[in-house]
Formats: structure tokens, sequence, C-alpha cells
């Protein structure tokens, strides 16, 4: 089997990329708490995906599989979240009786962030029916050459406990546990930038 081949998506093709990642979070423990009703789920998740990752859009670090079977949204290093929106959409739709707790989620996970630059993956996703074949592998693979080439930290929160094993593989280590309230755990994970053999 040839290997996927992995390409950068641009503003032109943002759509089917954040596409992929609706379908891959759909039934992720922290996305659906924050949005339980499958309506509001894909309403909202997709304004979620443009503010949390989407600025690796326009930076040339945002890569899906050829086909669109898996996305990855990485943010170089001194590159944010649109902090500003993200606040304004949890506050707009997440429901009332857990906001304080979904706030109090992002507020530790911001805490976890390295003091260094570092590139940050808020979102990694691949298409439920694609999903055992590999594709999340290239994607993390693929960003991970630049991180060692230029001896950069990497840095993610796992939002689904399923996922860990696939970080650790790939050299990221836990950092603690997130969680407020009754939300799902969160697990910060940071990795090392590898010396080349």
């Amino acid at each position: 089997m040839t290997a996927p081949l992995i390409k950068i998506a641009t503003a032109s093709n943002q759509a089917p990329a954040i596409d992929v990642l609706v379908l891959a979070f759909s039934a992720d423990p922290a996305a659906r708490w924050a949005w339980p009703d499958p309506q509001q789920y894909l309403t909202h998740f997709p304004g979620f995906v443009k503010a949390f990752g989407g600025r690796a859009f326009a930076h040339g670090s945002a890569f899906y599989v050829d086909g669109y079977a898996g996305a990855a949204l990485w943010l170089p290093p001194d590159v944010h979240p649109d902090e500003e929106g993200l606040d304004t959409l949890l506050r707009r739709t997440v429901p009332a009786e857990i906001q304080k707790d979904v706030l109090s989620v992002f507020e530790q996970m911001g805490s976890y962030h390295p003091s260094e630059p570092h590139w940050y993956l808020p979102l990694i996703g691949v298409d439920p029916s694609q999903q055992g074949k590999g594709f999340g592998s290239v994607l993390m693979q693929h960003a991970l050459v630049t991180c060692d080439r230029d001896h950069k930290l990497a840095y993610l929160e796992s939002s689904n406990p399923k996922n860990i094993p696939l970080y650790e593989r790939h050299g990221f280590e836990l950092l603690g546990t997130i969680q407020a309230g009754k939300s799902p755990t969160i697990f910060p994970m940071l990795r090392k930038p590898r010396t080349p053999r």
C-alpha cells in the first residue's frame, strides 16, 4: 500500500478540511459534552474549529490526507488560537449550566502550554469511516518532522483517552490531567524534539 499523500490546506479548501474534523470529533467526549445536542454540535463545532485552530490555514500548517480522510491543524510557534472568538463562541453556544466549567477547562489548558516557543496541535482527526488505517499517524508524523528539524517542542491536549497511545508512540508524554465540574478529562501532552539519526 502506498503511503497516503499529505497536502497543505489553504483558504480555498478550508471547508472540506473543517468538515472532516467535524466528522472526526462527532463522538469526542469533550466536544459532545460541550454540545450534546446533535444539531447544536453540527451548527457550532465548525466555528469552534475555526477559532481554535483556524489560523493554521493562513500559516501553511493545516494539513489533510488526500481525499480528506483526515486533517490536522497545527499552530506554529507564537501563533495562538483566536481566544476572543473562542470565548465569544463558547459563551454564546455552550449550555448555560456547564459554561463555567467549559471556560475553566480552557483556562487550565492554557496553564499547561510550554512557556518557550512551540508547535501546538489544537485539532487532529480522521473521518470515523477511515479510522484504523494509519491516517492519524501519517498526519502526526508529517508535522513532527518540522518540529525535529527546527528543534521545537510540540504540545497538544488529548480530549479522548483512546488517542493517548497514538500520541505516546510519536513521543508525546503526559503532563497531567485537566478537569472541571463534570467535564470529561483532558490530557495535556508534550513532545521534546528528537535528534535525527
